[in-house]
């Protein structure tokens, strides 16, 4: 080979390198029904249940110990991680959605998968979609409807699922009570017992990382477990391992899950060049027996009050653990930073040096810069709270404000007809939310109203090109005292 030829190659190889490098693999794993209190190293004294995989997370690099998925309850916050735009901004104004009708997610709006496809990524989604798709019958074209079919016929053919939101690989389930329905790509392949789809899903996203990382093209896997959501069934090998019960089980076998993929990622050698995310898209549900759990000494909101689908810390305050050492994060750093779920695409753009796209991320701000241990710089005042019912919140520095009189979700009082008609706390001396300041502050209360009339009618709470929400908006919801409301411009 001539000398000039070669040195030509090596140019190629070291660019080629240098180009693989800047666009790390991305993994984000998101358990179901979490509570922040259930992993271990975050709640070391009232926390009973052994995590050592999301503990090593967090020995290995950063936890956040102020973030905050987009709603308190499954499908809002999905809608969030994968627009970077808050849910109640779509036809979504509360709840959560159960399958058969057409997607969430409006086929022309942008998704971290799609806009990570566009960069040069495989993308892959392993577990829980729960943003609605259709199911056709695949001779006919005819919609399956949900009254006629409790579970989705195998070879239901799916026109609108992940695969057309910007994935190329799909493997798992719409939600929890059609779970015994087992996709992949646009079809359902299988019914199986529920109590399989656990190990499944950490065989398939195992498997996913095995077989991407011998590929040149970066990967993005996104993995929404169906766990530790109801139905609660941990399979033999787990039955009582915790001592606390199915539940406490169950969430074993949860972290056991993030254990397949790190082994994978260290058996293929790209786990330092890989980002690993874990987090949980909302509080601990009642139906894990929280008070059985707090009993035996587990109280799996930690210090905070509510679970999930309140508008209290405990339905939307989460575990997030990051690692990326190659990304300059450093062992067992944290960051009290308020960040929300909603941020992943503006921070997967951040990481890749390139804009977000048109059409996305009206409430996604990049928090690539805590992994440094510098400040967020954000555009976005504060970060909007949202409950089952679809009351609203607003979290600006150590001020929290809350346009409901109770948790506006499960946990009694869920309203106060007698007391004020909203709560404002100083998170900084009362995490618990327990002094209510609406009376006393006037003033506080009064900027943050106004601060979440302009992000919530304003059609994105960031700076950008003009947005407009896709339905009418209530601020305060029928039952409040305040008595006023308002739509969406």
């Amino acid at each position: 080979m001539k000398p000039i030829t070669l040195l030509l190659s090596l140019l190629i190889a070291v660019t080629g390198s240098l180009g693989a490098a800047s666009k790390p693999n991305i993994i984000f794993i998101m358990a179901d029904d979490l509570g922040y209190g259930d992993v271990q190293c975050l709640n070391p004294e009232r926390g009973k249940i052994p995590t050592p995989h999301a503990d090593r997370l967090a020995a290995e690099g950063m936890t956040f110990t102020d973030a905050h998925s987009g709603s308190s309850v499954c499908t809002p916050t999905r809608y969030g991680v994968m627009t970077g735009r808050y849910s109640w901004r779509s036809r979504l104004q509360k709840g959560v959605v159960t399958g058969f009708a057409p997607c969430l997610i409006a086929p022309e709006r942008p998704t971290v998968a799609s806009f990570l496809k566009g960069q040069g990524y495989h993308t892959g989604i392993v577990g829980k979609w729960h943003l609605d798709f259709e199911y056709l019958d695949p001779e006919s074209g005819e919609r399956y409807s949900q009254k006629e079919h409790k579970t989705p016929p195998v070879g239901a053919k799916i026109p609108d699922g992940p695969v057309h939101r910007g994935f190329d690989y799909y493997h798992g389930f719409h939600h929890a009570r059609n779970m015994e329905a087992v996709i992949e790509d646009d079809r359902v392949i299988a019914h199986d017992d529920v109590i399989n789809m656990l190990p499944r899903l950490a065989e398939k996203a195992a498997a996913y990382v095995r077989a991407r990382a011998i590929k040149k093209a970066p990967f993005f896997l996104y993995f929404p477990l169906g766990s530790p959501h109801t139905p609660i069934v941990p399979t033999t090998e787990w039955e009582g391992k915790s001592g606390l019960g199915s539940y406490g089980d169950f969430v074993m076998q949860t972290d056991a899950a993030i254990g397949a993929v790190l082994e994978a990622l260290e058996e293929t050698g790209v786990l330092d060049d890989t980002l690993v995310i874990f987090t949980s898209d909302n509080g601990c549900s009642k139906a894990a027996k929280i008070d059985d759990l707090q009993a035996q000494g587990h109280y799996p909101s930690a210090h905070l009050r509510g679970s999930k689908a309140d508008i209290w810390e405990g339905g939307h305050r989460t575990p997030f653990l990051v690692r990326w050492p190659k990304g300059g994060i450093a062992e067992s750093s944290t960051s009290a930073q308020t960040i929300c779920h909603t941020d992943f695409f503006a921070t997967c753009a951040d990481i890749l040096g390139a804009d977000v796209p048109a059409g996305a991320c009206e409430d996604s701000v990049s928090y690539l810069a805590a992994f440094q241990g510098e400040k967020v710089d954000s555009t976005r005042a504060g970060i909007i709270h949202h409950s089952v019912s679809g009351h609203f919140a607003y979290r600006e520095g150590d001020w929290k404000f809350i346009l409901a009189s109770g948790s506006a979700g499960w946990t009694a009082p869920k309203h106060v007809p007698d007391g004020p008609p909203a709560q404002l706390y100083d998170l900084a001396s009362d995490p618990g939310e327990t002094d209510n300041l609406y009376v006393s502050k006037p003033e506080v209360a009064a900027r943050l109203l106004k601060q979440i009339e302009d992000d919530v009618f304003g059609g994105r709470s960031t700076e950008g090109p003009e947005s407009k929400n896709d339905a009418e908006v209530d601020l305060w919801k029928k039952g409040d005292d305040k008595g006023t409301k308002k739509k969406s411009k």
